[in-house]
């Protein structure tokens, strides 16, 4: 009688997790019942997951914000083709002031180096006129670029015809589809050119 009056004492005294909210080490629970409740060990190990969160959400926006604007954030009006920097002008100007234009944000006229450049340059030109980066304005029929790249052994894409130096004032090219001389004070829009930031 004794011994079923205990066991029975000690059933009453469990505590199971359900019914206070808790769990507590090795008390015991009957199947059907309820589940103990995990606790973490130590919260460092959420610290760092957080952490590990937060640093690649960075890593991410970053990547993001690159591929939408490569030539920078604050560059929205330059266009990326083949890893430089384009800036079509949408006002006019001179060939010497739009080199001046050019060199204050930090770049310089474009220069055209191949193909697959000029079809970029023609395709966001449209039907405009834009300068390039060609002068023979320093001798007569020595066409050079500006950044010093050899225009002789280079690409060339001259309409049929040009650069004819009409009325003998034609010293400064522009990209009219393919390329035309004018004289240097006609007013037109020009591209500018800069590497991509590093």
């Amino acid at each position: 009688m004794m011994a079923s009056f205990g066991a029975h004492k000690q059933e009453e005294d469990l505590v199971y997790p359900a019914e206070t909210g808790t769990a507590s080490k090795g008390v015991w629970l009957p199947l059907g019942r309820s589940f103990p409740q995990r606790k973490w060990r130590s919260p460092f190990l959420v610290y760092l997951l957080l952490a590990f969160a937060y640093l690649l959400i960075i890593i991410l926006f970053g990547l993001l914000l690159y591929n939408a604007f490569p030539c920078g954030s604050r560059s929205r009006e330059w266009e990326y083709f083949d890893g430089e920097c384009y800036h079509f002008s949408v006002q006019r100007a001179t060939w010497h002031t739009a080199k001046s234009h050019c060199e204050e944000r930090n770049s310089s006229l474009v220069v055209v180096n191949d193909e697959a450049e000029q079809n970029f340059l023609e395709s966001q030109a449209r039907t405009e006129n834009f300068w390039i980066g060609l002068t023979d304005a320093d001798n007569e029929g020595e066409w050079r670029w500006i950044d010093g790249t050899n225009y002789r052994n280079g690409y060339k894409k001259w309409k049929k015809g040009e650069p004819n130096n009409h009325d003998h004032k034609e010293d400064c090219a522009h990209l009219s589809g393919e390329w035309n001389d004018l004289a240097c004070n006609a007013s037109m829009f020009y591209v500018c050119e800069k590497p991509l930031p590093s």
